[in-house]
Formats: C-alpha cells, sequence, structure tokens
C-alpha cells in the first residue's frame, strides 16, 4: 500500500480501488487518498456474511423469477412453432424468422431508456410494470390469425421486455465485483431454467390440451404463459427494494449502513444523473469494441438456440411431442454451463481466460452439427454447445460491469451490450432457413463463436496494456489533471482505477 511520503513508489493494478480514491483532489499526487484505504473502517465479519446472506434471499429470488419469465415469453414462439402455429396460420420459414425477429427489433428501441431509466422509474416498479404488459400481450396472441398480427404482437412484447433488461445492472447496485459473477449467473441461469419449463409445459400442452375448447395447443401455451407473469408481477411490486438508499424494510439501520458502502466499493454513486455526453463517449474505447465483439457473436448463437432449438431437434429425427421434452436436457445443460463458468471467473478472477475457455466447447459443437449426421450425435452437440454458449451473456455482462464504472458510462454501456448484439441476434434468426439440418445457420454460428475465442483473448491482452499504461503514468502531470475529475465525468478512464483482465 502506498505511503504519505512524495517518493515515487510502485503500484500495482487491482480489480478495482475503494472508491474514495476516485474523487477530485486538491494535489497532483494521490498518494494520501490512497492512504485512506488503509484507514477505512473494518467490517465484523458476521455482519457482512448477514447481509450478504439477506441480499441473497430478498434479491435474488425476485430477480431470477423476473428473468425466468422474460424467457418463457422470449422462447415460446419457438414451441408455439412446433405445436400448430405454422399451419393454422400458414406461416412460411421466412414468417416465423420475421416473428423472431420482430421481437429483437423492439428490443433494441427500448433497450438504452429500459437500462438508464431504472432508477428514475425505481426498478420494482419498472420490472413489474414491463412484466404485466408483456404477460397482457402474449396471452392476446391467442387470438391472432395471421403473420400481420403476429408480429405485430411479437414487436410489442419485445418492447416490454426491453424493460427487464437492465437486471444485471441492478444487480451491480447491490453486489462487490468479487460477488457479482456468480449472482448474475444465478439469475441468467433462469433463461436456460425458463426454457426447460417451457419444453415441459409445451409437452404437456400438446399431450393433453391439443383441441380441448376447439384450440390447437400452440393458443394454449400463449394464454398460459400470458397470465403466470401477470399473477407473479404484483409480487416484484411489493417486496424488490430499489436501491441500497431506499430500503425501508427487513433490514437494521446498521446493515442498511454497510450495504450502502458495499455498494460503494462497486463504483455506484447515491445519487446519478444521467450526463447525456457519457452515452456516446464510450463508443471511442477500443476495449467498448471488443466487448461487443464477444457479446454480439453470443447472442447471434443464443438467440438462434433458443428460437430454433426445438425445430432443431425435431430435424434430428424425433417426433415434434418428443422434442419439446428434449429441449429441456439442452436447457439443462445451459444453465450447468452457465453456473459452472461463472463460479471459476468469481473464484480465479481471471474473466478473459474463462471467456475464452467457455467458448471452445462451442466451436466443437457447431462443427459436429455441421459435419455429422447421426441423430444422437447431434444431440450431444447440442447440449455442448448450450453448455458453452449461455454462460457468455453473464460473463460478458459482469466482467463489462468491471471495466466500466460511473452511472450513466456504465448504464449505458450495459445497454450497448443488448443493443448491438440484438442486431446480430436478428441476423441470426434470418440464417436459420434452411431446415431440417440448417447447415448455413450452424455454419455463421461457428464463425461467431471463433470470433468470440479470438476477441476474449484480445480483450485481457488490451486490458492488462492499459492497466501497464496507467502503472507507467501514476505520477505524470496528466494523471495528476485527471485526478481532479470524478467518476462520473471519467469513468474508469481515472488512473486510480485498474482493469480486472
Amino acid at each position: 500500500m502506498a505511503s504519505k511520503s512524495t517518493d515515487k513508489i510502485e503500484v500495482e493494478p487491482v480489480e478495482y480501488r475503494d472508491p474514495t480514491l476516485l474523487i477530485p483532489t486538491s494535489t497532483p499526487s494521490s498518494q494520501g487518498d490512497v492512504a485512506k484505504e488503509d484507514e477505512e473502517e473494518e467490517v465484523d465479519p458476521k455482519l457482512a456474511r448477514r447481509v450478504k446472506w439477506k441480499l441473497d434471499l430478498f434479491i435474488l429470488p425476485l430477480m431470477s423469477s423476473v428473468y425466468f419469465f422474460a424467457t418463457m415469453g422470449k422462447s415460446d414462439l419457438g414451441n408455439a412453432k412446433i405445436a400448430g402455429l405454422t399451419e393454422e396460420l400458414n406461416l412460411s420459414p421466412g414468417d416465423y424468422s420475421n416473428a423472431a425477429t420482430m421481437f429483437l427489433v423492439s428490443t433494441v428501441i427500448f433497450q438504452l431508456p429500459g437500462t438508464l431509466l431504472i432508477k428514475k422509474i425505481h426498478p420494482n416498479r419498472q420490472f413489474s410494470g414491463a412484466m404485466m404488459t408483456w404477460g397482457f400481450l402474449t396471452a392476446m396472441t391467442l387470438l391472432v390469425t395471421n403473420s400481420g398480427s403476429l408480429l405485430a404482437l411479437r414487436f410489442l412484447i419485445g418492447g416490454a421486455e426491453a424493460f427487464v433488461q437492465g437486471g444485471v445492472f441492478y444487480l451491480s447496485f447491490w453486489y462487490q465485483y468479487s460477488e457479482y459473477a456468480t449472482r448474475g449467473a444465478i439469475v441468467s441461469s433462469m433463461s436456460t431454467l425458463a426454457g426447460a419449463f417451457n419444453g415441459l409445459i409445451a409437452y404437456a400442452i400438446v399431450k393433453d390440451l391439443d383441441g380441448a375448447n376447439g384450440w390447437r395447443a400452440w393458443r394454449w401455451i400463449f394464454l398460459i404463459e400470458g397470465i403466470v407473469p401477470i399473477a407473479f408481477s404484483f409480487v416484484v411490486l411489493f417486496l424488490l427494494p430499489s436501491s441500497p438508499q431506499h430500503l425501508k424494510w427487513g433490514f437494521t439501520e446498521e446493515e442498511k449502513k454497510h450495504i450502502i458502502q458495499r455498494s460503494a466499493r462497486a463504483h455506484n454513486t447515491a445519487e446519478p444523473r444521467i450526463k447525456y455526453t457519457q452515452i456516446w463517449k464510450v463508443m471511442l474505447d477500443l476495449h467498448f469494441w471488443l466487448f461487443i465483439l464477444i457479446s454480439c457473436g453470443g447472442s447471434f448463437c443464443q438467440s438462434s438456440l433458443s428460437n430454433f432449438l426445438p425445430d432443431l431437434i425435431a430435424g434430428f429425427g424425433y417426433d415434434d411431442v418428443n422434442a419439446q421434452l428434449f429441449t429441456t436436457i439442452v436447457y439443462v445443460c445451459g444453465c450447468v454451463g452457465i453456473l459452472f463458468f461463472s463460479r471459476i471467473a468469481d473464484k480465479t478472477n481471471a474473466r478473459g481466460l474463462t471467456m475464452a475457455a467457455s467458448t471452445v466447447g462451442a466451436v466443437i459443437g457447431y462443427a459436429v452439427l455441421i459435419w455429422v449426421k447421426h441423430r444422437d450425435v447431434r444431440f450431444a452437440a447440442t447440449c455442448l454447445v448450450a453448455f458453452s454458449i449461455f454462460p457468455n451473456s453473464v460473463l460478458q455482462l459482469t466482467w463489462g460491469t468491471m471495466s466500466f464504472i460511473g452511472y450513466t458510462r456504465r448504464g449505458s454501456v450495459l445497454a450497448f451490450f443488448n443493443i448491438f448484439p440484438h442486431l446480430f441476434a436478428i441476423s441470426g434468426n434470418q440464417a436459420y432457413q434452411d431446415p431440417p439440418y440448417y447447415s448455413i445457420g450452424n455454419a455463421a454460428s461457428l464463425g461467431m463463436s471463433i470470433m468470440m475465442l479470438v476477441s476474449s483473448v484480445i480483450l485481457r491482452w488490451y486490458l492488462g496494456y492499459l492497466n501497464d499504461k496507467k502503472k507507467a503514468n501514476q505520477f505524470s502531470q496528466h494523471a495528476a489533471e485527471m485526478r481532479e475529475k470524478s467518476i462520473e465525468d471519467i469513468g474508469d478512464h481515472h488512473p486510480d482505477f485498474y482493469y480486472t483482465t
């Protein structure tokens, strides 16, 4: 730790620095500020454990449920496709791809306001309102009679779901960096469990309700999966806490104080204002675009896999009913992959290497899907792809959250991490139009997986290069001038902030 001497010292890069360092100073040296890290009041370990346990109890189940129902609303179209939707509405492969695409288009449009307005609207109101809206629209899908009305409803449902995609940003208000990937994984794993649950529901509906009340099974799928999020939205509205500064019940004053301190250590400010000039400045950083490449590749693969999984499995030679059931196995593999790689990332703090390692299985899996025709081998390859691809989102989002600080800068980055990738997801849906083997789509996904692998390695090197550059210039005039500015103004460009690699 640095002393108050004026002699030049070596400052080793760390995952993050105490945010008390990242405030305007009146001298060219931050050594006095660095010393504050040693002076910080020690926290009672029992208090810290109790607070973390209570946060996990209050926040994780509710946010996991929000993501669970959001993914159900996103992936139910794939289950409906082989439950009579295409036959009854006379949909061509292009019509179905367009319906899946409209969901992504509206998500792109509403992603940025849906993320940056979280603290303005309050998370409990925003998330519950979004759930009510998309639940109602999903239930109304049972009334569609043609592809045009289906496209319109999928556009509106995607717009509503955009207002819960800031859930990972919301988690950053509460958790420290060393806890973040694991908690993000728990929430994000709900996307795979929801896909599995969708498969089970669709299997039961196709088996027992197809033809009931004169409806094909797909209408029952949309009705049931629309009602459930509406009911649960009231739980989110009344129980989800908004922010560490607005905790009203469930925690003692001592615990509330500790939660606010934890939030500050993750570079959160108490009363953030949106700085509109910061929204676009992130695009001037090379590491932003490397993150975007990783995210775009992952979104291309994840979206196409989610939307076409039942059809892919049916193309292996399984009948439609069993194809619904077998999707469950694939999604469980994805869930295991999310939890496995995220835990490794938190334990080792080797974010870049973990990201790269998680992508290797996808490269192998897609290669098998392109060149092997045996049914069981192709199914195993699909499970390997899910195990490797689904972790990408949470690994990239949590690593990105650690790498960009300041409310507007971090919030904008997380929004862009969804906006740009959704454009790739649209192309992913369009690539899968050559059933039953979908060779073109799988080849495109293989290319995206290789891009993710290479980008992860380059990003790890580049962030290390930026750390070395900051270390070498710790005592320059430029660093002194930068210390006169706040983290809301310069974010992770602050000379006392080091990137996690």
